[in-house]
Parts: structure tokens; sequence; C-alpha cells
């Protein structure tokens, strides 16, 4: 079977005080999905109770280690389960299992390539200092990639295998998100399209665990470090921006 086939993936959501949105979250992508691995990062709260009876692989952290570490023993579990692609979404209720499918019709559409669930869809529902620090981000990081990348802070997106295999990169909290991209593009040749979702802001299950200012410097940082260290500086930043990013929208005739 394909790695894009629901039955070959699992659906990996680090968790932290999702008791409000996580047993939804969990329920709709088991409706697509029976491979859930939900990673919860030491919540203080009724998360894991709320998943009590649900037929996911859980992965419990004593302490908080961040949105990193949750995706890298999320990756992890799925390799050891004979997994070759995750889905990673979040658990609070920004993602939506409906656009697995469209995730998933992206990735048969063009293999080798990491999926982003890219938030371009009613983009006014994004906060403008939330839509500044992605904007940013996506400039700095497309250029760490050497590619057009579309929403790079967007936590809804489809790893193949070759994304797997860089679990034990040296990032943590979500820096480890841009880590894998510029990663996967730069050591593994993987490409990066994005899907479009909706932008959904309005009426959050809780505020976002993201510090715009805090979260964007240091990825910041990261990503100069990691240009200085590819090397031919001018020609990554060229070969990032001359030329749209790819987008692909299943829903419309391509």
């Amino acid at each position: 079977m394909s790695a894009t086939d629901p039955a070959r993936i699992a659906v990996v959501i680090p968790a932290l005080n999702e008791e409000r949105a996580i047993r939804g979250i969990v329920e709709s992508v088991l409706a697509i999905t029976p491979n859930v691995i939900v990673i919860d990062d030491g919540s203080t709260d009724a998360t894991v109770e709320r998943i009590a009876d649900l037929p996911v692989t859980l992965i419990r952290h004593a302490t908080p280690l961040g949105k990193g570490q949750g995706l890298r023993d999320g990756f992890r579990k799925a390799r050891e389960l004979g997994f070759d692609a995750v889905i990673a979404m979040d658990g609070d209720g920004q993602h939506l299992a409906a656009d697995i499918p469209r995730l998933l019709a992206a990735a048969r559409r063009y293999p080798e390539h990491i999926v982003i669930g890219a938030r371009v869809l009613n983009r006014d529902n994004q906060p403008p200092a939330r839509r500044r620090a992605n904007n940013f981000a996506d400039w700095g990081i497309s250029w760490g990639c050497g590619i057009p990348v579309v929403d790079t802070q967007s936590g809804q997106r489809y790893y193949p295998l070759g994304a797997l295999e860089l679990a034990d990169l040296a990032a943590d909290d979500f820096v480890f998100e841009a880590a894998l991209l510029i990663a996967a593009a730069r050591e593994k040749g993987l490409g990066i399209v994005s899907v479009p979702i909706e932008s959904r802001y309005h009426g959050e299950f809780r505020g976002s665990h993201f510090r715009p200012v805090r979260d964007v410097t240091r990825i910041t940082w990261y990503t100069i470090r990691r240009i200085v260290h590819y090397g031919r500086v001018v020609d990554s930043y060229r070969r990032s921006h001359a030329t749209p990013p790819l987008v692909f929208d299943p829903a419309v005739e391509h």
C-alpha cells in the first residue's frame, strides 16, 4: 500500500493542556485513519483523561519538553510501528481532520515532498501580529531552504519517510519545525508543496503557545546559522525568491 493511503500513515498530535479540544480532534481523525499518536507534553489539565477511552497510541512527558520533542517522539514511534509517513497537526482545534485527504492528494501528486497545510484562506482571521511574524518567517525560512515556501509556521503537515529520518535534528520547540523544512530541502532533496486551508483563529480553545517575538527571534537566529552553514548565500536567496512557491489545491483542476 502507498504511504499516502490513510491506512499507511500515522497522525501525530502534540498536546499541552488541550482538554477542551483534544477529544473532538482525535475522534475526527479516527474517522479517517485508525493510526493516531498523541504526545501529551506534561499537561496539567484533563487532556489525557479526555481521550483515555479512545484507541490511540499515547506518549506522555512528565514535564513539558516543547513541541519539537513531541514531534520527535511521535516520528520515532511512527517509524517503530512501521509507518512510512506522518501527518502532524496541533491539538488546539486550529487544524481540521477534514483537510487530511487534501494533504494526501497533494502527496500523491508530488511524491518526495513535504506537504504544508497553508493557512492562506480567510487570512483576515489571523491576528495582525501573528500574520507579520509568519510573513517574516516565510521570507527567512525560504532562504534557508533554498526554495520558496508558503506558511512555514503551519503545524499541519504531511511528512514522508525522508523527513521522519530527521527526527534527531538538534532543534527544540517551534524551531524544530523550521529545522525540518530546511534540512529536508537541503540534505534530503525533498520538495515542499503547500495546500490552501482555512486560517482559523476566532474561537480558539486556548491562547497559542507560540510567542511571535520570542519564537520568531529563535527561528531567525537558527535559520541564519543554517544559511551560512550551507554557503552560497546569495544564490540560495535568489533561488528562494525568484519564483512563486509551489501551491496545489486538489479542489481546482490542474
